[in-house]
């Protein structure tokens, strides 16, 4: 099956692959602050479908997934943040020979708190009515509806005033999301759920986690998989968004765990 060229914006000629996936509500200019510190690598700036420059895709969450993997070169080290995370996490599992190496940022493989099954604790996540908010404001006032949701992303920040409008003069220089994708992202926030399926990720897989998140609780991190290829990182005054909040220590940890996998 074939889809729309995605617009992908590729910095750097040489050195390992990695693939920078953004997440609900913006583009790739979100990762604007790290693009100096990655020089050495050839650095993929995606748009997801449907946002910034890149056309929309129909369907879900598996194929955004599939235009992803064949649009992108294989065996490269993979950063999804929120709903970018998600997708990269499915990337790995659905196409292993696409991913090198994983690194989600405050993502969570079910985005959605879920109840008590027989089998299964009580999952922290969103509550339904956060998603239901955001639903019927995109369609009353999307340009604030998205500029709401990137003043979230800075909570924690020591400079969030700063941070916000930094954020934003990147993200907005670029056409708003169409309501197809936001539609189509919340949807997955909704309704993806990735824990059964996370054994399949056996890549090197490097988390980072804001303790003052409010999107993703830390208490996700308990239930969360632990293994020997698996890295955990709590920025301790971070919250949703710790690459623009507190840059110098996200890559402290970033940079040398890439160093460490890298092929």
């Amino acid at each position: 099956m074939s889809f729309p060229a995605l617009h992908i914006d590729i910095v750097g000629t040489q050195g390992p692959d990695v693939i920078l996936l953004h997440g609900w509500g913006v583009n790739n200019a979100v990762f604007g602050p790290l693009k100096n510190a990655l020089h050495q690598y050839r650095v993929h700036y995606v748009d997801l479908p449907g946002f910034g420059l890149s056309p929309n895709i129909d369907g879900n969450i598996n194929q955004w997934v599939q235009a992803l993997a064949q649009q992108l070169p294989k065996n490269a080290i993979w950063i999804g943040w929120s709903l970018g995370g998600l997708l990269a996490s499915k990337v790995a599992i659905d196409f292993p020979d696409s991913v090198s190496a994983l690194v989600t940022l405050a993502s969570s493989p079910c985005f959605m708190a879920r109840d008590a099954t027989q089998t299964s604790p009580a999952w922290p996540g969103m509550l339904p009515a956060v998603l239901t908010q955001f639903s019927t404001q995109l369609t009353r006032d999307l340009p604030r509806t998205v500029e709401r949701f990137l003043a979230i992303q800075a909570m924690g920040s020591d400079n969030a005033k700063a941070d916000i409008n930094q954020i934003k003069q990147l993200v907005l220089s670029k056409p708003l999301p169409s309501k197809q994708a936001l539609s189509q992202g919340l949807a997955m926030l909704e309704d993806v759920d990735l824990r059964g399926q996370l054994s399949q990720i056996t890549q090197p897989w490097l988390r980072v986690w804001g303790k003052l998140d409010g999107l993703v609780p830390r208490r996700v991190i308990e239930q969360m998989p632990q293994a020997q290829h698996i890295t955990d990182i709590v920025l301790n005054k971070a919250s949703h968004a710790p690459f623009i909040s507190h840059p110098d220590e996200f890559l402290h940890n970033l940079l040398p765990w890439i160093i460490k996998y890298q092929q």
